[in-house]
């Protein structure tokens, strides 16, 4: 059944490598390096320091590992593409919060093929951070523009 969340991945990969670029290629690809190593940092402390979920099984798992790669680049990338950059306040929290709400739809479905287990995290956890972690996304690009203004 997890085999199905890697055709998944691998569906939001070509997505986001198809549809038409609003940020520039420095901007997709810093921002896709620190949404990886943004999440895979979280998830070695969350996984192996705290134990609250796990891919897989205990420990280290390759395809636990092999699957951030897959998932976080393609969902900072797309996400940050469509962000309302000139929209309302109001416009960008309705965005981050369709974002984090179909994100917990899909870990709640992820979750379900083993892909990864909880072993003292809740699902209501992630609902109640995904908002932090796709704002953490906004103003990493932020900085990533300002920087390239001032190299300019």
């Amino acid at each position: 059944m997890w085999k199905l969340v890697f055709i998944f991945f691998f569906i939001l990969i070509i997505i986001a490598y198809l549809v038409p670029k609003r940020l520039s290629k420095i901007e997709l690809y810093t921002t896709s390096l620190f949404a990886l190593v943004f999440g895979i940092n979280v998830d070695m402390i969350l996984n192996f320091k705290y134990h609250l979920y796990g891919y897989f099984g205990n420990g280290f798992q390759w395809h636990g590992f092999l699957g951030e790669f897959l998932y976080f680049i393609p969902v900072s990338i797309l996400f940050l593409n469509f962000y309302p950059y000139k929209g309302t306040n109001q416009t960008k929290l309705i965005y981050i919060l369709a974002w984090s709400a179909g994100s917990s739809i899909t870990e709640f479905i992820i979750e379900r093929t083993h892909f990864f287990n909880y072993t003292g995290w809740k699902l209501w956890y992630s609902i109640v951070i995904y908002p932090f972690i796709f704002l953490i996304l906004v103003v990493h690009l932020r900085v990533v523009r300002r920087m390239i203004k001032i190299d300019q």
